[in-house]
């Protein structure tokens, strides 16, 4: 099978709009019915929600937890939330699966955990939208957002810093079965990490 991935000279915001017609596009062709993609403010998740319009794909939007940036504090637009809830996409918030509690023990003692260390060398060697893109899915198989089988596909959109600029149609797993998972395709990212 031949498969065009498209590749972007930078990361960046500046990639969104093209990623996430690559996605929606991907996600048509093979029938995949959930998109899950990382939304700081809410605005790439719009964008992602207005593109799936009428196709029948869901848009599951994973936010940063509260606490993210700063103590009790959630960096999602409430005005955005609710264009997404009108639009019928699911908003979700949880701790994220690669770093979570981890990163205390981390921060405060030195050293790094297992799951760190797969975030670390997910950003090493394929980005930060891509370690997003494979965080994200673990966090909406837990959350059930999202079916989980050997034959379930998503497609995982992720995004360096802000916006989107990495695709990918994914196998997803369940953190306690992160084995499990596989990237099938990578439908975009930037060629400099």
């Amino acid at each position: 099978m031949n498969r065009e991935i498209t590749y972007f000279e930078t990361p960046g915001a500046a990639n969104t709009d093209e990623t996430v017609k690559a996605a929606v596009g991907r996600a048509i062709e093979l029938g995949i019915e959930h998109i899950v993609v990382a939304s700081t403010t809410g605005s790439t998740g719009i964008k992602v929600a207005k593109a799936t319009e009428g196709t029948g794909i869901k848009t599951i939007v994973v936010t940063l937890h509260y606490g993210a940036k700063e103590e009790g504090k959630w960096l999602f637009d409430e005005k955005n939330l609710e264009i997404l809830q009108n639009m019928g996409a699911t908003v979700f918030t949880q701790t994220h699966a690669l770093s979570g509690v981890e990163r205390s023990f981390s921060d405060r003692l030195g050293g790094a955990s297992r799951a760190e260390t797969i975030a670390a060398v997910l950003r090493s060697l394929f980005g930060i939208g891509f370690k997003v893109a494979v965080e994200i899915t673990i966090m909406a198989a837990d959350a059930g957002m999202i079916p989980v089988g050997d034959n379930v596909e998503i497609i995982a959109i992720g995004g360096t810093h802000s916006g989107a600029d990495v695709a990918c149609v994914i196998r997803p797993g369940h953190a306690n079965n992160f084995f499990k998972m596989q990237i099938r395709e990578i439908i975009a990212m930037p060629r400099l990490k």
